[in-house]
């Protein structure tokens, strides 16, 4: 069975995140590592994918600024979307040699972890044909967009859990005019433990991907981090 390690992360800035994604990409290019998970929250951003158009920004930088919201342009797949706390955000850094080297299986695999973790909570989430994602009662839930060089995957999902959905007024959220955002706070009509949801899905990408995860030690960060001089992780 492969192997893979979560890390649990905590709140990070969007740049430290991405600039740590890119440096473990570079070095699971280099040698054999196990399939890695970080497990985080972000500060207030709007991030555009490759797919990204200006017009599904509704509000002006002066209104972002006042708000507390970053903007950022990446190279994931998709339109834009918003992160902020009480979002769940997983990367997966994940050699899609092992998985057929099929984008679109793994991005369909990420939703099956999605809507896994979502039953435990007896949330009827499902897929809408045509669209990448998640929805329950027709309402978007979880959004997903990937990158991969070499094979190597970045970038990953997001799951409102305790979001305050009102951010998402800044944008149309993954350039959909017509699908409304929901939250698990917004339909258990209660706060969800951010900590618990994040322990399930863990063992749900296990499930899925057939894995054999780990918790990462902070050692092991540590070396990495030491390696590639980042700091504060």
């Amino acid at each position: 069975m492969p192997s893979g390690l979560s890390f649990n992360l905590g709140r990070k800035a969007y740049s430290e995140a991405l600039d740590f994604q890119r440096r473990l990409v570079s070095q699971k290019q280099k040698e054999e590592l196990p399939e890695l998970l970080l497990l985080l929250e972000h500060n207030h951003v709007i991030t555009f994918g490759r797919e990204g158009k200006d017009e599904n920004l509704l509000s002006d930088p002066k209104s972002l600024e006042q708000a507390g919201v970053e903007t950022h342009y990446i190279e994931r797949g998709g339109d834009v979307t918003y992160h902020g706390p009480g979002q769940l955000v997983v990367y997966p850094i994940f050699d899609l040699r092992h998985w057929e080297k099929d984008v679109h299986l793994f991005l369909r695999n990420l939703e099956e972890v999605i809507i896994r973790t979502l039953g435990h909570y007896n949330l009827p989430a499902q897929r809408v044909h045509g669209l990448t994602g998640v929805w329950v009662e027709g309402k978007k839930i979880a959004a997903i967009g990937v990158a991969a060089k070499k094979w190597i995957t970045f970038h990953g999902l997001a799951l409102n859990v305790n979001t305050d959905l009102s951010y998402f007024r800044f944008i149309h959220p993954c350039g959909l005019i017509d699908k409304p955002v929901t939250s698990m706070q917004q339909l258990l009509g209660r706060q969800a433990d951010f900590n618990e949801v994040a322990a399930i899905m863990t063992e749900e990408f296990a499930k899925v991907f057939g894995l054999e995860v780990k918790s990462g030690s902070q050692e092991f960060l540590n070396e990495l981090a030491s390696e590639f001089r980042i700091a504060s992780l």
